[in-house]
């Protein structure tokens, strides 16, 4: 029976393959062909449909890397077709395994109309069906030359400067051609019988039943003439067909989808056109498929659609409408959740929710990020306060080591809050809804006898595409098949209402959802990093002063400016931007755009600094951190305070090398420029374990074994290079206020300079890097070996923190072994503890190692640089500038608020002016992280504040102006509802709050101003 199930196996393979999918078009006619090469960047529609065509052919080569050619392709239908269904074959040169990788094309009628999109497996444009002979076509094809880089090898073709000029697609196929219906049919009906056939266990007696069918209609079957038997073919298959699932049968909801990444191994403006032509097929598939639903998520996408292509646009809001086209997630774009600050994560829901909102009335109810690199543990407040009720992903079934437990859960964030989550388990985004994957679904799904069923995301993406009109066909015979699962082509709140009511007390997932898998994107481009990291602290300062001069002066808040910086910030943080995962043009243009915005921001904070100091001499310093320093208040301003604290003092080190000691900590630096010991003076406690070096930069080599900017696989840690050489070492200038020593470094072809610091009333040991940096295929990571025995580390994450374990004591344990930290991050035992604070590193490593005396050394790594070669051949090439700090002695309220403070620098403006802060808490453990005026544009300020060190807390909220009311909100500043909404804070006679809040919970308040306010 083997060899008889295997003959018919082959049979049909072949036949299909070489017959039946051969015969699907009939007749054919070639069309004239008229093309004009674009002579640079893309240009709008109008000019393309105007511009001057010259002749071309089937076989001409077109396109440099990048490059567009509009094709005008004309001809009419033959008279003698008339009843029949014809198509426009548009082969601009495809290579048929590669959608979304490679060219693409838009099509458009004369008129200015679009069509549809063009891709490997969708070349075609309808004509008519029937014809009735002699229609005129004319239709205009905007075709992108993107090269193919997804190779994974280093390539010079990602940035235009670089890639070369010589064509890199020939045209194919341009005709029209008769589409035999009855043909296509019958391919999607061996297809589908095949593909269930071969996922059924061999002793089945379905699967031999459809064996048996499939057989029948091979004999039926004329390969001489597939198209005059393919009826008596299919009526061979109609029996198995028709056949019903059985009552247990997994359900799966499809959904129509594409995930498509904003920007990748193509630049943003490619991403762009990927949006029109990707929606262009939904939209078409919509007018032909009543039964398709398609779901798209980032609202970016949805702008740039708004912007560049407004006929697109009526269209989507008209199926928005009828609910066929849906909007989901609720995201600016996809995305990173483990780097994005806390105040950047809020507002990607707050900027994608409210264009949702004011364009077409949907509220989403999900968070859909099928492809980001794992997810902290804040997401599940940060959602739920922003009106989402469940959580999809698929990336988690990437991992490495461990298989998550789970397909259907409920996540538990730090707070405690829980969303409803959803993993496919047909473990893809970007289903063809054949057989294989979906047997697999029922197959590996892990809530069997609890839950029925589960989600299928469906269609061509990373590059788009979107679904097919085979993919409907295959859904449409899979709706009530035996031996299948049942599938329902529907929204996803539908597959969430039905999942979550038949399995409300799924199972609790604790924690972070850690991605065993791209570990180097907390390090790779650096420079992408770093810019996000200032951008959103400057986001932070122009905000806050902003709101402080329009309600202490009259100033006008600048909304506008506002909201398009941080669209521009939050666009930055997709999943392939943030992490360092895309091609070199992509970055280039990022740090391009950093550098603007970092300039806007600092003429906005900077001018509302102005208009608040008075300008009458002197100098106003203004603290933006959340806490109090140097007698200046948290979001206050006073004029040039004197020197905190006691003398600071450097000299010479017996045996050679420096001390320098503020009374607080004492730092020795030896001869070779490494920190040999820390001692926290006020403890009595020295931080450096003993016999070791701490800021000792460690160089390892890099090159993982698959996805190079993405990954850094365990094994980097068997070769060390400790980096002792020296070029110079020297004190710095006499200082009031500060002392320090400069390191100088060469190794390899790169070169650091190090300038260590320690300032009056500080206890954190700063250390300002410059590295020089042209290294390859290398890892740079600054070691601090601790003399404490700590089985946590604390690493700051949004609006709070997280807890790992140092030791590897289970799979999970051990796969964290390149962790993601904000600001800070910590290691203590009972009593006393450090920190390592921060102005724009990610990336870190914590282990802890038993030395001979019987003590613990904890060892806390900062991962600085990489230097990936693909998809950037010279990722992070160049100089780099980062700052980083020890903190002897640090409580985790120290980390917060030396974390703060190091990324939120004094600013100094002339000036004489206090200025009073416009809020104050009058506890440190409640961080203030957001001050702002209301999004309504009504005056109201509004600020959102967290518990930050993992603990209930007690506070009093003043408000420095006159106030009518306080109202807690969501995230979308709607008024809360319920015990903590509207009526619960009251304002006392003197204006005082009192706040209550829970472990790590996140409140915002809308403070209403009074008319003399």
């Amino acid at each position: 029976m083997h060899d008889d199930r295997s003959i018919v196996e082959d049979r049909l393979d072949r036949v299909l393959r070489e017959r039946v999918l051969p015969a699907v078009r009939g007749d054919s006619v070639p069309l004239d062909v008229g093309r004009w090469d674009v002579p640079g960047e893309p240009v709008p529609a109008a000019e393309g449909l105007a511009a001057p065509y010259g002749p071309a052919a089937v076989g001409d080569a077109w396109g440099p890397a990048w490059g567009t050619t509009w094709f005008r392709v004309t001809g009419r239908v033959p008279a003698e077709w008339a009843g029949r269904t014809v198509e426009a074959v548009l082969d601009i040169g495809f290579d048929r395994g590669m959608t979304g990788f490679q060219c693409e094309g838009l099509v458009h009628r004369a008129d200015g109309e679009v069509v549809k999109g063009l891709h490997p497996h969708s070349d075609w444009v309808p004509v008519g069906g029937p014809v009735r002979g002699g229609e005129e076509v004319e239709l205009y094809v905007e075709a992108a030359a993107n090269p193919v880089l997804a190779g994974r090898r280093p390539t010079r073709q990602g940035d235009r400067p670089t890639a070369h000029a010589r064509p890199l697609y020939r045209l194919r196929r341009m005709e029209l051609a008769v589409l035999r219906t009855g043909v296509w049919e019958l391919a999607r009906d061996l297809e589908v019988l095949d593909g269930l056939m071969r996922e059924l266990p061999a002793d089945q007696a379905r699967r031999w039943e459809i064996l048996r069918a499939l057989e029948r209609a091979l004999d039926a079957l004329d390969p001489a003439d597939v198209p005059g038997t393919a009826a008596r073919a299919r009526a061979c298959l109609a029996d198995a067909l028709a056949s019903p699932a059985h009552a247990s049968a997994h359900r799966i909801s499809a959904v129509g989808h594409a995930h498509l990444d904003s920007a990748w191994l193509w630049p943003l403006r490619e991403t762009v056109r990927k949006v029109a032509r990707t929606v262009a097929n939904a939209l078409h598939l919509m007018d032909t498929h009543p039964e398709y639903v398609f779901a798209m998520s980032q609202a970016q996408q949805f702008a740039w659609l708004k912007e560049h292509r407004p006929g697109l646009w009526d269209r989507v809001r008209q199926r928005v409408a009828e609910g066929r086209f849906v909007p989901v997630g609720g995201m600016w774009v996809e995305s990173d959740t483990n780097m994005a600050g806390g105040e950047a994560l809020v507002r990607q829901f707050l900027h994608g929710k409210r264009f949702f909102l004011e364009e077409f009335g949907v509220d989403t109810r999900e968070v859909w990020l099928p492809d980001s690199f794992g997810y902290t543990a804040a997401l599940p407040q940060i959602a739920r306060l922003a009106g989402a009720e469940w959580f999809l992903t698929q990336k988690i079934s990437w991992n490495r080591t461990n298989v998550f437990p789970h397909h259907t859960f409920r996540w538990e964030g730090i707070d405690g809050t829980r969303v409803f989550t959803h993993f496919p388990p047909v473990d893809t985004y970007n289903s063809d809804l054949g057989g294989a994957q979906l047997a697999h679904a029922a197959r590996t799904y892990r809530e069997k006898g609890r839950g029925t069923r589960s989600l299928v995301p469906f269609g061509f993406g990373d590059g788009g595409g979107g679904p097919t009109r085979e993919m409907l066909a295959r859904a449409r015979r899979l709706r009530d098949l035996e031996g299948s699962p049942r599938v329902a082509v529907e929204p996803p709140a539908a597959f969430f209402g039905a999942a979550r009511a038949e399995y409300g007390d799924a199972p609790v997932w604790v924690g972070e959802l850690y991605l065993e898998l791209h570990r180097g994107t907390y390090t790779s481009q650096a420079g992408a990093k770093r810019g996000n990291r200032y951008a959103e602290s400057l986001l932070r300062e122009a905000e806050l002063w902003s709101a402080t001069a329009a309600v202490r002066t009259g100033r006008p808040y600048p909304y506008e400016e506002l909201e398009r910086l941080w669209r521009t910030v939050l666009l930055h943080q997709f999943h392939d931007i943030l992490p360092g995962s895309s091609i070199a043009w992509v970055h280039r243009e990022a740090r391009e755009t950093y550098a603007r915005v970092h300039r806007e921001l600092e003429e906005i904070t900077g001018a509302a600094q102005r208009a608040l100091a008075g300008g009458d001499g002197g100098a106003v310093v203004f603290n933006g951190a959340p806490h109090a320093r140097r007698g200046i208040p948290a979001g206050g301003a006073l004029p040039l305070p004197g020197r905190t604290g006691g003398p600071v003092t450097a000299g010479e080190r017996p045996g050679g090398g420096y001390v320098l000691d503020n009374g607080l900590v004492r730092v020795e630096i030896d001869g070779r420029g490494l920190v040999v010991s820390a001692y926290d003076l006020v403890a009595d406690r020295e931080a450096v374990a003993p016999g070791a070096a701490a800021n000792l930069l460690q160089l390892h080599p890099d090159l993982p074994n698959k996805w190079d900017a993405w990954d850094v696989d365990p094994f980097y840690r068997h070769t060390t290079t400790d980096l002792t050489g020296l070029d110079e070492l020297r004190p710095g200038p006499p200082a009031a206020d500060e002392a320090s020593v400069t390191v100088r470094r060469s190794f390899g072809a790169s070169a650091v300079v190090q300038r260590l610091v320690l300032r009056a009333g500080s206890k954190v040991v700063e250390i300002d890097t410059e590295v020089d940096w042209r290294e390859s295929e290398k890892f740079l990571k600054a070691a601090f070996p601790l003399d404490v025995k700590a089985d946590f580390s604390a690493a700051e994450t949004q609006f709070g923190h997280v807890l790992r374990p140092t030791h590897a004591n289970t799979s999970w344990d051990a796969a964290k072994f390149e962790v993601c930290a904000h600001r800070w991050i910590h290691v203590a035992e009972p009593g006393w503890g450090a920190a390592l604070v921060n102005d724009c590193t990610y990336g870190h490593d914590v282990t802890r190692d038993v030395r001979p005396d019987g003590g613990q050394t904890t060892t806390v790594r900062l991962s600085l640089l990489r230097a990936p070669r693909y998809p950037d051949p010279e990722a992070d090439r160049g100089t780099h500038r980062m700052r980083y700090g020890l903190v002897p002695g640090a409580t985790i309220a120290d980390a917060v608020r030396e974390g703060h403070a190091f990324n939120l620098p004094e600013r100094s403006v002339p000036g004489g002016s206090p200025v009073a802060p416009l809020v104050t808490v009058d506890s440190d453990q409640v961080v203030v992280e957001a001050v702002k005026l209301a999004e309504d544009r009504g005056g109201d300020v509004v600020l959102r504040l967290y518990e930050a060190y993992g603990g209930r807390a007690r506070a009093t909220l003043a408000a420095g102006f006159p106030v009518v009311s306080v109202t807690a909100t969501d995230l979308l500043e709607r008024p809360l509802e319920g015990p903590a909404g509207r009526d619960a804070y009251e304002v006392g006679e003197s204006g005082a709050v009192v706040l209550r809040l829970r472990p790590f919970q996140i409140l915002t308040l809308r403070l209403a101003r009074s008319a003399a306010g």
